[in-house]
């Protein structure tokens, strides 16, 4: 990685992020009372590096929860190998190689759970239809569920719900997203024109149906990752909260370079360990995401606005990309695991849900999220050693960042007496994100609580959380506990 002038630039620009001293301009009322030093310079971030405590989040009469390991195929960049495939076929190699890794007996696997965002109406159910497909009787339930980019972690925590309530003792959850094929559809009106016809008796009717199509009936719907109660994309959005919070472009394509940059450090010295090779049929092997690829800044300021032009400063770069994947994980009872000689890798400890104004805070989810789930746990930021945030946009990290480690914000948004705080940049996402990883929407829970689990084996920690935003102004987190070693 040393002698690679690209990836030398990348863990430059990472320098220049962590200690870099901004003075804000008064954009909004957001930006004019934000904290002017900017992520982890902050001699109190550095200390809150240190755990404080080492206690186990376990609690009386709750079962203890685990994953006993998780699996993902690569994350492709759409249009790529996975093009010719449909969603459930992305589900079951995620559950053939879970199965492969963990040798668990599909008899004991008493429900599965996914999660989808753009459903393929062939398969709506890709959960139950992966299940059969990979060899599981067609006696075990499964089901599908939407969140948005937290459809996975939805299905992880339903799963964990199944295992707590005692209603099951070994669960599969995971996720799926095929942004390679996407429902495309008739207008409303050539829809309706068409759902007439079987209806009308005669060919006169049908004819007097038929003799009402005009031009605009052939233009396509196509779906938009766009808000259905704003009508703006999340890209908008992004702009504005960028806007809104002082964050430049130059700022963004910096974080933008950090994550391609460890991204491509943590691959090449096979750290993601969750990534499974996947034959695809009448293609090659795929072995690793695609999506990561290590720019200059240079390179990165030639891009142009993607969304607000031209002055906009989310661009493709320092966005999450299209991004075709499956994931998936095998949650037990701690009893259960044990009993079938199992060696958990992590705790699935609390977990929160949010929601906000879709319009101003739409991708706002980790800072309300960070400090509920913090609470329930009775844990600070300074008791967190792994952070494994969504990137959805550069800009949309950065603004999670000053928004936590902001008391104005805090008192006059959230409620709340005082900041949680930003976590400390030596400890966020060190091995890429959803910007250089790829982010098909379904599937990225699951690898963040993976990640998570692993950094904690990897760099000696114990407690990891998981942040993301969704769509619908919502938002997720959860705590990892690191299963004793």
């Amino acid at each position: 990685m040393a002698s690679n002038p690209q990836n030398s630039q990348g863990f430059k620009m990472m320098s220049m992020l962590s200690c870099a001293v901004k003075t804000l301009p008064a954009l909004s009322p957001w930006a004019a009372r934000l904290p002017v030093r900017f992520l982890s310079c902050s001699p109190r971030l550095h200390a809150a590096a240190q755990p404080k405590s080492k206690k186990t989040l376990a609690k009386n009469g709750v079962k203890n929860i685990v994953v006993v390991d998780g699996v993902r195929i690569p994350f492709l960049q759409s249009g790529t190998s996975y093009s010719d495939l449909m969603p459930h076929d992305l589900s079951r190699a995620a559950l053939k190689g879970l199965m492969n890794r963990t040798d668990v007996p599909k008899e004991a696997v008493e429900y599965i759970v996914f999660g989808t965002v753009i459903q393929e109406v062939k398969t709506s159910n890709v959960a139950r239809e992966a299940a059969l497909g990979a060899g599981f009787s067609d006696k075990t339930p499964a089901h599908t569920v939407t969140m948005a980019c937290i459809s996975s972690n939805q299905a992880m925590t339903t799963g964990i719900g199944l295992i707590a309530s005692g209603q099951m003792d070994a669960v599969i959850a995971g996720g799926v997203e095929l942004m390679s094929d996407v429902p495309i559809r008739h207008s409303r009106k050539m829809r309706k024109m068409m759902l007439g016809l079987p209806k009308a008796k005669t060919l006169a009717q049908r004819l007097s149906l038929i003799s009402k199509i005009r031009p605009d009936y052939f233009a396509p719907e196509l779906p938009a990752v766009a808000e259905f109660s704003t009508s703006e994309t999340m890209g908008h959005s992004a702009d504005r909260l960028a806007a809104a919070f002082a964050i430049s472009r130059l700022e963004q394509d910096e974080y933008a370079v950090r994550s391609h940059s460890l991204a491509k450090k943590a691959q090449d010295e096979g750290l993601l360990a969750d990534v499974i090779s996947f034959k695809v049929p009448g293609r090659d092997t795929v072995v690793k995401d695609n999506g990561v690829r290590p720019s200059s800044l240079e390179q990165m300021g030639k891009l142009k606005a993607a969304f607000i032009k031209p002055y906009g400063t989310v661009t493709a770069a320092n966005s999450s990309f299209l991004t075709d994947g499956a994931s998936a994980v095998l949650l037990m009872s701690e009893e259960k695991a044990l009993a079938m000689g199992y060696k958990p890798k992590a705790y699935l400890r609390d977990f929160v849900y949010v929601s906000q104004d879709p319009k101003d805070q739409l991708l706002l989810g980790p800072t309300y999220a960070t400090p509920k789930v913090l609470e329930r746990a009775g844990l600070t930021m300074a008791d967190i050693d792994v952070f494994e945030f969504h990137e959805a946009f550069a800009g949309q990290i950065l603004a999670n960042m000053k928004a936590m480690d902001s008391d104005w914000f805090a008192q006059n948004y959230m409620g709340r007496k005082s900041k949680v705080g930003a976590p400390p940049l030596e400890k966020f996402n060190n091995w890429g994100g959803s910007l250089s990883l790829g982010h098909p929407f379904g599937a990225t829970g699951c690898r963040l609580v993976m990640t998570a689990a692993h950094r904690l084996k990897k760099e000696g920690g114990q407690y990891g959380l998981v942040a993301a935003c969704a769509a619908g102004g919502q938002g997720h987190a959860m705590l990892v506990e690191l299963y004793p070693q």
